[in-house]
């Protein structure tokens, strides 16, 4: 019997804020940045919410941005997150994506995480979640800093290929498989297996999901974490060789702002429960 699994994203498609972001203020009080840098990743926060990022501009920012977290010592990153992530993104989850993460565990389906954000923090919101396996942006990290250097970078087309690669060793048939996400960015990841559905879409793969028929679904209520998974997590699986550290990607979103100061920019899976989620026409 073939095994499958539901690979979904994390930022706006199984919480509702970036993850990445979320962790400005207990960075700041451990002193790995400073306040004029929590005000920056806070109004990059509200930014975010309500626009996307499409490949040249993460692209173009992320050099310079991983040399900020150059020098960052790793450990600290790691206890920060894991000393505050229910404070932090306990809150924040889906209602919507809870449902589904429980449908498809219902079914026998593997759960997955894949999302660009640091390791560091997605890791453990996995841990939280109870979920199989985590894909997540990994830096490389030299006498316990970080060196400024990517050794995976969980974007775009690699999203795809660390799935085909998890498909391969996991027994996965991913015409079987799942995949949900809000950017256009993931293209590669949605049409990687047989069963795409658009979470909270930006405007690009709005287009794309009306193009190919895909579903399209609308998240709207955070729920706690703890409210909705009473269990003890399981272990989480990360991904081979599958990671920007704490900052990088948050920190995008401010200098994505700062390039394009004149406003703001506008820019899985079984059918939706009745009364759950609200389904509009792919």
């Amino acid at each position: 019997m073939t095994r499958a699994a539901a690979f979904f994203d994390l930022d706006k498609t199984v919480i509702a804020k970036s993850s990445t972001l979320a962790f400005g203020r207990p960075f700041f009080q451990g002193g790995l940045i400073n306040r004029r840098a929590v005000l920056k990743t806070a109004y990059a926060q509200l930014v975010f919410s309500r626009a996307g990022a499409d490949a040249p501009q993460m692209e173009r920012l992320r050099a310079q941005l991983t040399a900020m977290v150059t020098g960052w010592d790793a450990a600290t990153v790691q206890d920060i997150v894991r000393e505050t992530l229910h404070e932090i993104v306990d809150p924040l989850v889906y209602a919507e994506a809870a449902d589904l993460i429980e449908e498809h565990r219902a079914a026998g389906r593997e759960i997955v995480i894949v999302s660009s954000s640091g390791a560091e923090m997605v890791e453990p919101i996995g841990e939280m979640l109870g979920v199989d396996r985590v894909v997540a942006t990994r830096m490389v990290v030299e006498d316990g800093r970080y060196t400024g250097e990517i050794e995976f970078y969980a974007y775009g087309e690699n999203k795809a290929a660390a799935m085909r690669e998890l498909a391969s060793t996991g027994g996965y048939d991913l015409a079987d498989c799942y995949a949900y996400s809000d950017s256009v960015t993931d293209l590669p990841m949605l049409s990687a297996v047989g069963h795409p559905t658009a979470v909270n879409p930006d405007r690009g793969l709005r287009k794309a999901a009306l193009e190919h028929g895909w579903p399209v679904l609308q998240f709207t209520r955070p729920v706690s974490m703890r409210a909705r998974f009473s269990a003890p997590p399981a272990p989480v699986v990360t991904g081979a060789a599958v990671g920007v550290g704490a900052a990088v990607v948050g920190l995008a979103w401010y200098a994505r702002h700062r390039a394009l100061r004149a406003g703001l920019l506008a820019t899985e899976a079984p059918g939706p429960l009745p009364g759950r989620r609200r389904r509009r026409g792919a």
